[in-house]
């Protein structure tokens, strides 16, 4: 992806979320933009206007990170997004390389027997693409339907864009589908040059309207815990807490592990999930294949 234009789309969209009143400043007279102008956010970054204009015109390379850190305050950035920030000035300010495909990466013998001993949770691994690369027993039980999506690598995000039975699976779709869009920014500033993301964005772009639109939108996440709620075909409605934890040894993979609220439905539900497992046929098709992923969040 091109670091000139991902930097111009992303300053001028936060640009325009922020209304004078939000930043301190008279809302006077006319306005033909939408958000603060330019020179607005230049006055409350310290910098000059020109400064600016060639910052938000997609040139980052060089910028320093005090300059950095005045600009993510004038555009409020949050967290996520001052991070989205950095990422791009270090790609700006990186030698340019062509997007490559990386070796198939492989899951630790040892992450692996850690999973398959949580046995009273949810529990999957994945890369920056969403790919789905282990699980334990009740994490398949729970995600049965996304493996049951005959593409491969497994791919959340895929699935919640192209497959037809993620609107009755995932009650609250359109969270879910937010969340993949903006997990899948972060992961492109992070690494622009990542030929398996770049075709997963592109695929879906190609495919899915409701993609295309929540990408133009260039919002970024960082998705460390909340909650999921899922209607499963085995065991009905599930409202799940999660926490997703990057794995120091395997940089770019995240374990998730979810949990349910001792003496709710979900819990009851959860119990039931390996049960109903040993009830469905295992096939080939349904295990995760391996994916040509090997630096991803």
């Amino acid at each position: 992806m091109d670091n000139r234009s991902e930097v111009r789309a992303f300053l001028t969209s936060r640009r325009a979320k922020i209304t004078p009143q939000q930043a301190g400043l008279p809302a006077s007279g006319h306005r033909r933009v939408k958000g603060l102008r330019r020179e607005e956010v230049a006055m409350l970054a310290g910098v000059s206007a020109e400064y600016y204009a060639r910052m938000e015109r997609g040139s980052l390379s060089g910028t320093s990170e005090a300059v950095l850190d005045s600009l993510a305050r004038a555009l409020r950035l949050d967290e996520s997004e001052r991070a989205h920030l950095m990422d791009l000035a270090r790609s700006a300010s990186a030698t340019r390389r062509p997007a490559r495909r990386r070796a198939a990466p492989s899951i630790r013998p040892a992450l692996q027997q850690l999973l398959d001993a949580m046995t009273d949770a949810p529990v999957f691994v994945r890369n920056g693409r969403l790919d789905i690369l282990a699980t334990n027993r009740l994490g398949k039980a729970l995600y049965w339907p996304v493996f049951q999506d005959p593409a491969r690598p497994v791919n959340l995000a895929r699935y919640q864009f192209l497959n037809p039975t993620a609107a009755q699976y995932m009650t609250e779709l359109d969270a879910q589908r937010a969340a993949a869009a903006a997990l899948l920014r972060t992961e492109a500033g992070q690494d622009p040059y990542h030929r398996e993301l770049s075709d997963l964005i592109g695929e879906l772009s190609t495919r899915s309207e409701a993609f295309r639109s929540l990408w133009a939108a260039h919002d970024v996440r960082l998705h460390h815990t909340g909650t999921k709620r899922f209607h499963h075909p085995g065991v009905g409605d599930l409202t799940l807490a999660f926490e997703a934890l990057p794995i120091p040894t395997d940089p770019g993979l995240t374990l998730t592990a979810l949990s349910a609220e001792p003496g709710t439905p979900a819990a009851d539900a959860l119990r039931l999930l390996a049960a109903w497992y040993a009830t469905v046929d295992h096939d080939e098709a349904s295990t995760p294949a391996p994916t040509s992923d090997e630096h991803t969040m």
